[in-house]
């Protein structure tokens, strides 16, 4: 019984901000990097931003400077600060585990985030 938990998302006008959470349980939280993915209409899914168990980071070129992951292993929660949002950051959110020594993928329901004046 995995279950991802998106929460935060929500209206926000440009260049405002919003800080999202990803609670996960029925895993073992350190051994899987966590992910958030956005989807929009018309596009294909993007990777955002990445966290292995170490804590090291990736992002995409299009949320570099913006966007910081982080991880409470204590919480076994993923978070995505997102800053100076604009129109183009419009998109369902969705948190992903990859679990790295079974290769699967574990996804949550995705929370919406707007970004509109």
């Amino acid at each position: 019984q995995v279950q991802l938990v998106e929460s935060g998302g929500g209206l926000v006008q440009p260049g405002g901000s919003l800080r999202l959470s990803c609670a996960a349980s029925g895993i073992i939280f350190s051994h899987n990097t966590m992910d958030w993915y956005r989807q929009a209409p018309g596009k294909q899914r993007e990777l955002v931003a990445t966290i292995t168990s170490g804590g090291s980071t990736n992002y995409a070129d299009s949320v570099k400077g913006r966007f910081t992951i982080s991880r409470d292993n204590a919480k076994n929660t993923v978070y995505l600060q997102m800053n100076s949002l604009n129109s183009e950051d419009t998109a369902v959110y969705v948190c992903n585990a990859f679990e790295i020594y079974t290769g699967r993928n574990y996804w949550g329901q995705g929370t919406q985030v707007t970004v509109s004046s």
